[in-house]
């Protein structure tokens, strides 16, 4: 390939997803970052939250969109049939971690053997099997594919949220799998009825 883009090697990485409960309340939902992001890798970020447990935090950031490869290399790289792909699904950037792995976020309506359940809505999948089915045209319903993730040790997460670098709003399928790079994160804000512009950078206002 001409594509300097590293090989992706589809593989899960800790931690699992699990589903919700109190230990792990984020898990599943929407992370915001929010104006004062001192972070250039996450400014103006929408990151869906596959796991988030007292060992740490997993994520994928939905609005950074890769453009090289094309669903259709990516395949091709990984000796995937067929090429050209019946059914093409979006990539995204998906964090700055291990950027040469690649992770289906999907709707729970297909699972495969190596599919990890985020919640009854939503899963992950990291393994070729489902980039086989969606390249032949079946597979989930709604789907993307991210190359890399958003990753947090214990307990960090949530000392990000207290210093006002996140918010969090629930996911829906228009968030997760929606267009639209350039409305992304303005959209996720107004399911908190939030203009992020008139957003202070003084923690705990909102």
């Amino acid at each position: 390939m001409a594509s300097r883009t590293p090989p992706v090697s589809p593989s899960p990485v800790p931690p699992s997803p699990v589903p919700p409960s109190p230990d792990h309340f984020l898990t599943g939902q929407i992370l915001i970052a929010m104006p004062s992001m001192a972070d250039e890798r996450f400014t103006q970020t929408v990151i869906y939250l596959c796991a988030h447990t007292a060992e740490g935090a997993m994520g994928l950031v939905l609005n950074r969109p890769v453009v090289r490869p094309t669903f259709d290399e990516l395949l091709e790289q990984l000796k995937v049939d067929p090429v050209p792909a019946v059914r093409q699904i979006r990539l995204c950037a998906g964090g700055p971690v291990e950027n040469g792995r690649g992770f289906v976020l999907h709707t729970a309506d297909w699972t495969g053997d190596g599919s990890l359940r985020v919640d009854e809505s939503v899963a992950l999948t990291a393994s070729l099997d489902v980039l086989k089915v969606i390249a032949e045209g079946a597979g989930p319903r709604e789907c993307l594919l991210a190359l890399g993730y958003a990753g947090w040790g214990p307990g960090q997460l949530d000392r990000e949220i207290q210093d006002n670098a996140w918010l969090s709003v629930p996911a829906d399928e228009a968030l997760v799998f929606g267009g639209d790079h350039g409305t992304h994160w303005r959209r996720a804000f107004a399911k908190l009825n939030v203009d992020p512009l008139l957003l202070s950078a003084a923690a705990g206002h909102a």
